[in-house]
């Protein structure tokens, strides 16, 4: 089954230097309906006017996924260290007890644009602090993994997130995990078909949680960027 979440129905907010738009509750938007789905606790799309930046906090044991669309976004945390990360590029942090992290768009002139993504991270899991890759321009490319499978960043969780490139009329199947997924649209119009021949349509903004199939056949009716998150457990 196929249910969409459309980009209208999710939260919103804009403070002038932020505008933002949650998947699940965060922050002020709350739905105690939308908590999150399996380990995944947060979905965010937000744009950081140039300059501005996101005063430093801690966090939960969760793994941050920063998918970077435009800009460049700079991450501070409290023992010193700096990293970075410019469009095209993904940016995984895994958060540590008691540290807290800061982030800034690093350009005075532009925009940052991204997706932020939280997931539950196994406590008994040690990785990298900090992990970065470059996306490829096209094509389907495994973002994340358990294992750090084909050079993909690191999780400390059972999920993958692979992300989609495609020109208009291409078509991928990708198989599943397990019985949950959630598809997001990036930009572009999709069209995702799973093995129970349930389909749904998916613009600009829009996402869709996938239960109970084993594959999912995603047409980029338009030019398309995506993320598939398989999350079996």
């Amino acid at each position: 089954m196929i249910t969409c979440r459309t980009a209208k129905q999710c939260g919103q907010a804009d403070f002038g230097w932020l505008q933002a738009r949650y998947t699940f509750s965060f922050g002020h938007y709350f739905d105690p309906k939308l908590m999150g789905y399996a380990s995944l606790r947060v979905l965010n799309q937000e744009v950081l006017a140039p300059g501005a930046a996101l005063q430093p906090r801690t966090y939960p044991s969760v793994d941050i996924l920063n998918v970077i669309l435009q800009g460049q976004a700079e991450y501070r945390d409290s023992d010193g260290n700096t990293m970075s990360a410019k469009a095209g590029e993904a940016l995984l942090l895994a958060t540590q007890p008691g540290m807290s992290y800061s982030e800034q768009n690093a350009n005075s002139d532009t925009p940052l644009t991204r997706l932020q993504l939280w997931l539950d991270a196994c406590p008994d899991t040690n990785n990298e602090r900090v992990q970065r890759l470059t996306l490829p321009a096209k094509g389907v490319t495994l973002l994340a993994s358990p294992d750090g499978a084909q050079g993909s960043l690191q999780l400390r969780q059972q999920v993958w997130i692979h992300h989609l490139d495609l020109q208009e009329g291409e078509q991928q199947t990708l198989a599943l995990n397990g019985p949950r997924a959630y598809l997001q649209s990036i930009h572009g119009t999709i069209e995702a078909q799973g093995n129970h021949q349930d389909s749904q349509n998916l613009t600009c903004g829009d996402g869709a949680f996938i239960h109970d199939e084993n594959r999912l056949t995603i047409r980029a009716a338009t030019p398309l960027r995506a993320l598939l998150i398989d999350l079996p457990v």
